[in-house]
């Protein structure tokens, strides 16, 4: 099935996330079940109110834009979940002064995963106060970011 582009989908939903009182995240295809998944986040988090409100109103808009030429599509709406790995630095920001865990590719200050509060990201560098001080942290060198699930 031919589809639009999923940028040009994501830039067009976007308003759309914004007039619903959530951020788009993410804009997913899948060939294999024609299903168009669209991952939003809000500051309070998604619960399904949020979900199905924004759902209502994508649907709509993705009428008047026909991403798929006419054929039939499943359309559905998610949150990231907690354990979704930082992708952007909108993510950072969102996070700022959590708790949250990096790992890394390779051992990095002899080891391949701290825990810590997020103190900033600027210019793709991670600043994380730790047990054992603040810490500054390439983005590159790691191989996930993500909030610190506490149990």
């Amino acid at each position: 099935m031919q589809i639009k582009p999923v940028r040009e989908i994501e830039e067009f939903l976007r308003p759309v996330a914004e007039g619903a009182g959530c951020e788009l995240v993410e804009v997913k295809w899948s060939n294999r079940d024609a299903t168009l998944t669209v991952v939003i986040d809000a500051a309070g988090g998604v619960d399904m109110d949020l979900c199905e409100k924004f759902h209502r109103a994508a649907d709509v808009a993705l009428d008047a834009l026909d991403p798929t030429f006419g054929a039939a599509y499943t359309l559905t709406c998610s949150s990231p979940g907690l354990d979704r790995p930082f992708k952007a630095a909108r993510d950072f920001a969102r996070h700022m002064g959590e708790k949250i865990e990096v790992h890394f590719y390779a051992p990095f200050e002899g080891t391949k995963y701290l825990e810590g509060t997020l103190l900033a990201f600027e210019g793709d560098t991670i600043r994380l106060q730790t047990e054992k001080g603040v810490l500054e942290i390439p983005f590159a060198k790691t191989s996930k970011v993500c909030l610190l699930i506490e149990v």
